[in-house]
This record gives structure tokens, C-alpha cells and sequence, in this order.
């Protein structure tokens, strides 16, 4: 979703769409201000045992923002983004970046990943990203494709 489209998360979905009750209780649950942090959501995933997408479904549905992206790419305040392009980039995560692409951009399942495999803050994966110039796409949680 863009920023114009903020508050508009349902209409990702089919109208008649609802969201799964026990996902709703646990995003009630978490949620402050209105919004609930990727970290959260990625949580709230685990404990019940369903992917992060159903969880987003369930965000969108109840329109419900997401803030603070774990990879950095959005939900800060005040500057939205904290990505910063790295000073460098190893061969090597340069490497495992570029083989990892799809349609020239890094899904986010893949960035986490390789940061894992690194041994790198999820931030620090995305600041190599931003250095080579390479989006990440694909949000877990569904916030943008």
C-alpha cells in the first residue's frame, strides 16, 4: 500500500473476507495506538502457528497499520525510513544478495535469511541493499509487494 492509500488496507481483499477471530483477539491484543510492530506481528505468527501473510490479512481486514519494519523500509517516527546505504558491502553478501534476487529484487523472507546466515541485524542487510541498489520486495506481513 502506498502512503495515499493509508487506512484503505482492506480493499486488498475481497470485501466478503474476514478476518480469523483467534488472529484478531492476538492483534487486539498487541496493538498500540492503532498500530501493531512487525516484530509483533512476526510473534503473533509464531504463537498460533500461521504464516505472517494471515496475519497481515487480519491487520488489513482490521485496518490496522504496521510500523517499524524489522528490515528498516518503513514505520519510523519522524522519518518513516532508518535504511541507510552501507559504507561497504563484502564480496560475499554481495554475492549471496545478487543470487538470491527475484525479478531483480530481494524478497523479504530471503533478506532475513541471508542476514541470519551473516550473522547481521536485519537493518544491516538492508543497508547493504540500499548501497547496491537493490529493493526489497515481497513484505511478509503483505504491507508492499
Amino acid at each position: 500500500m502506498t502512503h495515499q492509500d493509508a487506512g484503505h488496507y482492506a480493499l486488498k481483499h475481497s470485501p466478503s473476507l474476514v478476518p480469523d477471530a483467534r488472529i484478531a483477539r492476538a492483534v487486539k491484543g498487541k496493538m498500540i495506538d492503532g498500530k501493531m510492530t512487525c516484530a509483533a506481528a512476526h510473534k503473533i505468527a509464531a504463537e498460533l502457528k500461521v504464516s505472517p501473510a494471515e496475519v497481515g490479512v487480519a491487520m488489513d481486514l482490521m485496518e490496522i497499520r504496521i510500523s517499524k519494519c524489522q528490515l528498516g523500509l518503513f514505520g519510523y517516527e519522524p522519518q518513516n525510513r532508518i535504511v541507510q546505504p552501507a559504507e561497504t558491502v563484502s564480496p560475499f553478501l554481495r554475492q549471496a544478495i545478487e543470487t538470491s534476487l527475484v525479478e531483480k529484487r530481494l524478497p523479504c523472507r530471503l533478506a532475513w535469511a541471508i542476514a541470519e546466515r551473516f550473522g547481521l541485524k536485519k537493518t544491516d542487510l538492508a543497508n547493504a541493499c540500499e548501497a547496491l541498489k537493490i529493493k526489497i520486495s515481497n513484505c511478509q506481513i503483505g504491507s508492499f509487494r
